[in-house]
């Protein structure tokens, strides 16, 4: 978890606050790394599910010239980290949500389900 946390440090953050924003460009995927049948569960709206176990065979998905802001479960889940991790070791421009799916659903913002 130190590691973890220690490293995090240098991946810029975006709140809640600032991807509700940023929701309004054109251009932002919303990258929910949790695991499937979380993703079905409740989601972040216009998000895409890739699972983290799947994001490096699922790269090329994912477009190289829009931003990316991955989101788990929250402060304390890793998955965004490694999935930043990954993306940005492959080119792309990506970061992590601050916080995670269960502080947005409670923050009332827009979800969906499957």
């Amino acid at each position: 978890v130190n590691t973890y946390l220690t490293e995090r440090k240098t991946m810029e953050p975006v709140t809640l606050n600032e991807l509700l924003m940023l929701m309004r460009e054109p251009g932002l995927v919303i990258l929910d790394v949790r695991p499937g049948l979380e993703y079905r569960q409740g989601h972040i709206a216009g998000a895409r599910s890739m699972p983290i176990d799947e994001l490096q065979q699922r790269l090329h998905e994912l477009p190289h010239d829009q931003e990316i802001v991955a989101y788990c479960r929250g402060a304390y889940c890793v998955f965004a980290d490694e999935a930043v991790e990954l993306l940005t070791a492959h080119g792309y421009q990506a970061r992590r949500m601050q916080q995670g799916y269960p502080e947005w659903h409670l923050a009332q913002l827009p979800t969906e389900t499957e």
